[in-house]
């Protein structure tokens, strides 16, 4: 593992998979703390059995409803960070797993197929800490000191821009345009990946300089 870290490609898919999951939770945890639906329709005359009835039971909580939102926000806020991303992991994967096991429970097509998709790439994130997230086993940890790509700061101010941007288009449009958001993260991230990159050249060369 530890010298699949070093590699420039898997860091930059464990940086982007932070920010994708990330973002995916704060975009749908707005929309609960708001207090409003998934859809501008009630699933209340729907079967009882139906996974509409089921998220309208939940919207109608009031309390609950929101308090998975919170959650929900929380959790895509620290794993877009990338600095508290450990933490961000832990708390999502007991979401996650949730979200999954309810797409199994009711008929959601290939629902399954994204959430399940999503809790494996949570899991790949927890198993890439695994040497310092062991600790909460009995093991004992071991700290990563070496300087890389993944640890460059410039990352966070990546996931602070995307945090701040799906927050604030979330918190004051209700009618979202989910293509508009998507390409906007997307030139926000490909902007950052080609600056990170070059900032990682740039750090291996004055490294080469000063051999």
């Amino acid at each position: 593992m530890n010298s699949i870290k070093e590699k420039i490609i898997p860091q930059i898919f464990i940086i982007y998979t932070r920010y994708l999951i990330g973002g995916t939770f704060v975009f749908a945890s707005l929309i609960k703390i708001k207090g409003h639906r998934f859809t501008s329709e009630s699933g209340e005359l729907n079967p009882i059995n139906s996974a509409w009835h089921f998220f309208e039971t939940m919207y109608q909580s009031g309390l609950y409803w929101k308090f998975i939102g919170i959650a929900q926000l929380i959790a895509g806020f620290l794993l877009m960070t990338q600095r508290y991303s450990k933490l961000g992991a832990l708390i999502n994967l007991p979401i996650i797993l949730n979200i999954f096991i309810i797409t199994l429970s009711y008929y959601f097509a290939y629902t399954p197929v994204v959430t399940g998709l999503m809790l494996f790439a949570n899991l790949l994130l927890i198993f890439w800490e695994w040497n310092e997230i062991k600790i909460l086993f009995n093991l004992t940890p071991t700290f990563d000191k070496n300087i890389r790509l993944e640890k460059d700061p410039f990352w966070q101010i990546i996931g602070l821009v995307l945090f701040l941007f799906t927050f604030i288009y979330r918190l004051l449009i209700n009618k979202y345009d989910i293509v508009f958001w998507m390409l906007s993260c997307l030139f926000i991230s490909s902007l950052g990946l080609i600056i990170g990159l070059y900032r990682e050249k740039k750090r291996k060369i004055n490294i080469q300089h000063h051999l």
